[in-house]
């Protein structure tokens, strides 16, 4: 199943843990802490409201604060654009939007991405690397709460986790590698 089918089909928990994943791993543009997050995790296993944890999260990590660059900006428009309401119908188009933000993101962040980064199916071998990665999990993170419900969102924060881990070392190596660039051009 295409990952647009997979978020057409998806209920509230499933489509809040998707767009919930896709800005938990793109959070390392942000400069926020790995656990800012966890909160709105928590409430998605309890089911519980996540109003009050969304607005702590945008004051942690700055909503609203003009971004350093185009992906710093997705993403920050990821956590913006988060519905306080917890509903499928408030869901769904945050949960799409954050699906081809995060895409961007890694598409933006991957220098081995053409202009057809951006494909509907994981499976698309035109895909670049980093972004046919984050299309497997964002896919990976839907199929496990379609199949296990709540008992899949631990398996989805460890794909996460995984996935913001990998974003972090590319982020920090385009540092170094801007870092590099600016001393070589000092000289």
């Amino acid at each position: 199943m295409s990952l647009v089918e997979l978020i057409a089909r998806a209920d509230e928990r499933a489509l809040a843990a998707g767009g919930l994943a896709c800005l938990d791993r793109c959070l390392p543009l942000l400069g926020g802490d790995d656990e800012v997050l966890r909160p709105l995790w928590a409430s998605l296993a309890d089911g519980s409201g996540w109003a009050g944890e969304l607005t702590r999260a945008r004051d942690l990590l700055g909503a609203g604060r003009p971004a350093g660059d185009e992906a710093a900006l997705l993403v920050h428009r990821m956590l913006e654009s988060a519905p306080a309401e917890r509903t499928a119908d408030a869901l769904r188009p945050w949960a799409d939007a954050c699906s081809v933000a995060s895409l961007g993101v890694h598409r933006l962040l991957d220098p081995a991405a053409g202009d057809d980064a951006l494909r509907a199916d994981a499976g698309d071998a035109g895909a670049s690397p980093l972004v046919a990665a984050e299309l497997r999990r964002q896919a990976m993170v839907l199929e496990l709460l379609a199949d296990h419900g709540a008992q899949g969102l631990r398996r989805a924060l460890e794909v996460t986790v995984e996935g913001r881990r990998v974003l972090r070392a590319v982020v920090s190596r385009r540092a170094r590698n801007t870092a590099e660039a600016g001393a070589r051009a000092g000289l």
